[in-house]
């Protein structure tokens, strides 16, 4: 939103020009001198969004145009007008900057010196361009060799951002008499700055080019089917599940050792780096995984663990068919003999058993 652009719409259209300040008592005491395109922004820095609206109602389509900034001489207003001469490019139209003597703001000024002062403070404006290069320079002692090159290190990629290249040429002569250098050095050193810039703004647009890679989750079933990767697996799941139930010094060493499969091994680093002493080590542990592993942690803490009860082992043995359970809670659960909801195979091969989850076995007499 621009403050009194309401009022201002109309002269800012007729006459191509617009003068910013900062505060909506500038633009009323603008107006009542006479300055009827004073404009400011409400509440927010003058911005892109402020600039787009502007150029709308300027018609902002050649250079013909002005846009006339005012700022206080403090510290805040350099500021400001710093982050103004950003956008400065975004105008077709030239751009100026008026500083009030003595500290003092459009208001302040008028109710000092009258309509006149303000007036005439917008007509003794100064190229943007200028402003700035004043306001690099103002912090370097030209009167020694040392400042004058670190005044033309900080001010040349000032003039070498002119794009327009009838100005360009004339703001290094403006560099080189506020330096007291010969023409050529400033030349050469602006030149050096603009291919530098041509440089980052290639590795930006080449930046922003690069397709973003798009994270694929790795889980269980992505896993190589190696005996090696089994093993890994088969122990990681161990850590996470049963980790409580294991040798705190045996499970401290077990975890120090470096797996093969990098999916594998991201989860054992996170593990390894978790403080086993706290309650809910394994679900932190799983949180911590970087990506793209997290979800394989979490299939590797919440999937059923590969492993057969003595007893199990012993009645796979005796048998070569299929057991069925016995207990009275896997019927009610319709659990058959595989531990799952699914029927058993029905012709299995011999001298294979099927193991319950519960691990209740009852052979059925088939030998």
């Amino acid at each position: 939103m621009l403050y009194g652009l309401d009022l201002a719409k109309r002269d800012i259209s007729r006459s191509h020009r617009v003068v910013v300040v900062e505060g909506y008592t500038d633009v009323m005491a603008c107006h009542l001198a006479g300055v009827t395109t004073a404009i400011a922004s409400c509440g927010t820095a003058f911005g892109s969004d402020h600039i787009t609206v502007l150029r709308r109602v300027m018609g902002d389509d050649s250079s013909s145009g002005e846009v006339v900034f005012t700022f206080d001489p403090d510290a805040a207003g350099q500021k400001a007008a710093l982050r103004a001469f950003a956008d400065e490019k975004r105008f077709a139209a030239q751009t100026y900057v008026a500083v009030a003597p003595e500290g003092l703001d459009p208001c302040d000024l008028r109710l000092q010196r009258g309509d006149g002062a303000v007036r005439a403070l917008m007509e003794n404006k100064n190229p943007m361009f200028e402003f700035v290069i004043d306001q690099r320079l103002k912090d370097f002692d030209l009167g020694s060799v040392e400042g004058r090159a670190g005044a033309l290190r900080a001010a040349a990629p000032i003039v070498a951002d002119i794009r327009d290249p009838s100005l360009r040429p004339g703001y290094v002569r403006v560099l080189a008499r506020r330096l007291g250098l010969d023409m050529p050095e400033v030349q050469a050193a602006v030149e050096r700055a603009a291919r530098g810039a041509d440089r980052a703004e290639q590795r930006e647009n080449a930046r922003v080019a690069e397709p973003v890679p798009i994270a694929v989750s790795v889980t269980m079933a992505s896993l190589p089917n190696t005996r090696d990767v089994a093993l890994e697996r088969g122990a990681m799941m161990a850590f996470l599940q049963y980790g409580h139930r294991i040798d705190p010094d045996v499970f401290l060493r077990a975890l120090q050792l470096p797996f093969g499969h990098p999916a594998l091994e991201a989860v054992r680093s996170s593990l390894a780096s978790t403080d086993l002493s706290q309650p809910g080590w394994a679900v932190a542990a799983v949180e911590a995984v970087r990506e793209p592993f997290r979800s394989l942690a979490a299939e590797l803490l919440t999937a059923e663990f590969p492993a057969r009860t003595e007893e199990g082992e012993r009645s796979r043995r005796r048998t070569t068919s299929p057991a069925a359970c016995s207990c009275a809670s896997c019927s009610a659960r319709k659990t058959n003999c595989c531990g799952g909801s699914s029927a058993c195979p029905p012709t299995p091969k011999r001298g294979v058993g099927c193991a319950c989850a519960c691990g209740n076995w009852m052979p059925t007499g088939r030998g």
